[in-house]
């Protein structure tokens, strides 16, 4: 069984740390606690890496969010991997900082890397799992929000958030959606919440 796991995020050192950046970071954790590296490839940073008896292509798509479904596309026909074994991990203003949520579908919810994705595969019907950057801003000030960086208490709280980001993937690919979701979206991700 073959799965693809896309984090979502922008290339370039201005955009490390930032909040549209998030599904780079949980799957950078991803691939370094399974000892794997990522290897620059077509529309993209790929890693290749097993959770148990389950092949994981992960991908870091480098033509920015707003084209994300160009690579998704991509290595989703390249690696003959089902749209049922595809898991997209995105930031998202509507949930409060540190929440996550695993959901079988959806529409993009004004999110660019989502709506490129969607437009592309032509379906809402792929998975994704949601990191909740919280919609601290100003009217008009939400662009600047998501490319801006995490405040030090944000800093300091991702950790264990990472983590059970990592978990979830993990559940997803071992156990499918359904066990996944039942398990980890009912629980806080973030326990000072």
């Amino acid at each position: 069984m073959k799965y693809l796991i896309a984090g979502l995020g922008n290339i370039g050192a201005q955009y490390i740390g930032t909040r549209h950046n998030v599904g780079f970071r949980i799957v950078n954790r991803l691939v370094e606690d399974a000892g794997a590296s990522f290897v620059e490839q077509r529309y993209g940073s790929v890693a290749q890496m097993r959770v148990k008896n389950k092949e994981l292509v992960v991908l870091k798509p480098n033509t920015f969010m707003n084209l994300s479904g160009n690579a998704v596309r991509y290595w989703l026909q390249k690696e003959n991997v089902p749209l049922e074994n595809l898991l997209v991990i995105a930031d998202d203003i509507a949930l409060p900082f540190g929440i996550l949520r695993l959901k079988p579908r959806g529409r993009d919810a004004g999110h660019n890397g989502l709506r490129n994705i969607q437009e592309l595969l032509g379906t809402q019907e792929y998975a994704r799992l949601r990191f909740g950057i919280g919609s601290y801003f100003p009217r008009g000030g939400q662009i600047e929000y998501v490319l801006g960086a995490f405040d030090p208490e944000e800093r300091e709280a991702m950790p264990p958030v990472i983590d059970r980001a990592v978990e979830i993937i993990q559940s997803f690919c071992l156990a499918g959606i359904q066990t996944a979701m039942n398990q980890f979206n009912n629980k806080d991700s973030c326990p000072e919440q």
